[in-house]
């Protein structure tokens, strides 16, 4: 059989499709931007369709790029964005509304209530979530309770939910298959991470029926397979995981007390805390890190909204950048005078916060200042978050005498001048492996070893390279000093 695996990466700005060798080289890449919908402030929606056609239009450039055909490949995996919830109809494929995007904050107000009713505390048990907006469950009772009719065609069955890896394996098995992965459907506030099933007293607490929901399997599993009529033949599709956790997977981090995090639309930071469920006492998720032949590995992760999208905004909102990679080598020149913090919170500030009415803002703004100081500010922001997220971490779940070492992905990471700043901030090692493309390396190795054509954990933990680690060189007092200040104005930003 083929070691060629395909890994479908849909992510919130774009979709990829990436072919991948037995050595685990890329010998084939796709790529398609899609448009973002913002119908009010704080709103974000995807067009279902669009979702659906980059995937099939990638998949296609990646074959042709790598100079393959369908036949050639051993299997799929996906990874998606995760939380961003549609409802289609069961019979026609339809989906009720645009998708609502995770950085949707519309839900706020549903949230509040579900707080004052007192559902904290259970969902907390059950699902190791909070309650918040970024979740799919209160976007699917937005959803049911909005749409004409909605709630009556769930409530009979005529109507399923899916996270985005739910939509596309409908689609690509013709709508014979209605299933998630275990990862998914940890981020639903719905599902009991300890139990492995939906919860049936928290779809009665969001009024949400059973009926609407998919089957849940493991990370690496038999999804289905695609209608030939697709790509010419019928691929088998046997590995899915949430992008987050399929980084943690392409990072090779199986071992209790290593770190990853990626660097996207937003930064997402996990620690692999094996069989342990660990409760946070400092605002962090817990959650499934993946579940392979039954048995679930947790997690302990901090979500944090605005990563990428600050360097987004530099470019498109601000206008000082053309392009994302210059932010860097605009940065390195930002007067080291100026303190000027930038708390990115466009859609709210996640963990260890949780403050969905948080706003954006700038401190220690001068007349001197300019775009070389707010292109620092941007980049910094993304390393500070990272900073709290780390020592929210440590006071929940630590190894004793380990070096904290944190393996980085995602396109900022090709910033030297970014990195090496995250070091400095952590005061710990930061390594960037040779193969960036993580997220979609964890979902093709989830894939290719169910299919029989790439090794165990083990092995494929073998083959991870670094390609360079960045030491912290800035001084304590110095690094103390900075993060005191970062702090104050998160501070003055929470509602």
């Amino acid at each position: 059989m083929s070691g060629y695996v395909l890994a479908i990466d849909q992510g919130t700005t774009s979709t990829r499709a990436i072919v991948f060798n037995d050595r685990y080289a890329v010998t084939g890449t796709g790529q398609r931007e899609f448009t973002q919908h913002f119908p009010r402030s704080g709103w974000v929606e995807h067009a279902p369709a669009d979702l659906w056609n980059t995937t099939v239009e990638t998949v296609r450039l990646a074959l042709a790029d790598a100079g393959l055909s369908a036949g050639d490949i051993a299997a799929i995996g996906i990874t998606n964005q995760r939380e961003t919830t549609l409802i289609w109809d069961r019979k026609t494929g339809q989906p009720i509304h645009r998708a609502l995007v995770w950085q949707d904050r519309r839900t706020a107000d549903l949230c509040a209530r579900y707080d004052t009713d007192g559902l904290e505390p259970l969902i907390t048990e059950r699902t190791g979530l909070i309650i918040d907006p970024y979740f799919s469950g209160s976007k699917i009772a937005w959803l049911l309770d909005t749409v004409e009719g909605a709630r009556g065609r769930a409530e009979a069955g005529e109507l399923a939910f899916g996270t985005v890896d739910s939509w596309l394996i409908w689609n690509l098995t013709s709508g014979k298959r209605h299933v998630t992965d275990a990862t998914n459907a940890s981020r639903s506030m719905l599902y009991d991470i300890g139990r492995g099933d939906w919860d049936d007293d928290l779809l009665k607490a969001l009024n949400i029926p059973r009926a609407l929901m998919p089957e849940v399997l493991d990370c690496a599993a038999d999804f289905g397979s695609t209608d030939p009529a697709i790509f010419g033949v019928s691929i088998p599709i046997r590995g899915v995981a949430g992008d987050q956790q399929a980084a943690v997977v392409g990072q090779a981090c199986f071992e209790p007390g290593m770190i990853k995090s990626t660097y996207g639309t937003g930064c997402f930071a996990l620690i692999n805390t094996g069989t342990d469920r660990v409760v946070s006492t400092n605002r962090l998720l817990t959650t499934i890190g993946y579940r392979l032949d039954g048995r679930t590995t947790y997690a302990l992760e901090g979500a944090i909204f605005i990563a990428g999208a600050a360097v987004q905004w530099l470019r498109d909102g601000l206008g000082i950048i053309d392009r994302a990679d210059q932010s860097g080598p605009l940065a390195a020149e930002a007067d080291p005078e100026q303190a000027v913090y930038l708390v990115p919170a466009f859609t709210g500030l996640g963990a260890p916060h949780w403050d969905p009415h948080a706003r954006g803002a700038l401190f220690g703004l001068t007349r001197a200042t300019g775009p070389k100081e707010l292109a620092r500010a941007a980049l910094e922001s993304v390393c500070y978050q990272t900073a709290d997220l780390l020592e929210a971490m440590h006071k929940d779940w630590s190894v004793e005498g380990e070096r904290t070492v944190l393996r980085v992905d995602g396109g900022m990471v090709a910033s030297d001048w970014t990195m090496q700043r995250l070091a400095d901030l952590l005061g710990a090692p930061v390594d960037r492996p040779v193969v960036l493309e993580t997220t979609a390396l964890g979902a093709a190795w989830l894939a290719g070893h169910k299919a029989g054509v790439w090794p165990d954990a083990a092995g494929f933990a073998e083959g991870w390279r670094r390609e360079r680690r960045f030491e912290p060189a800035m001084a304590v007092e110095d690094r103390d000093g900075r993060l005191a200040g970062w702090r104050d104005a998160v501070r003055r930003t929470l509602t």
